[in-house]
């Protein structure tokens, strides 16, 4: 059996364009130390303001 983790342990980040912080996801466990967006939708802002679109 797989060993359960608490949400409260997971790690977690602040988000570069809203400021909320977020936690770690299994489909982020490769590629955690790049994520800087909490959602798609912050994502899409931040490279709007960016890209001066």
């Amino acid at each position: 059996m797989p060993k359960m983790r608490r949400k409260g342990d997971l790690p977690e980040k602040v988000c570069v364009a809203c400021g909320r912080p977020f936690t770690w996801r299994k489909k982020w466990a490769r590629v955690w130390d790049e994520v800087r967006y909490c959602s798609d939708r912050c994502r899409n802002d931040g490279r709007r303001a960016v890209g001066g679109k």
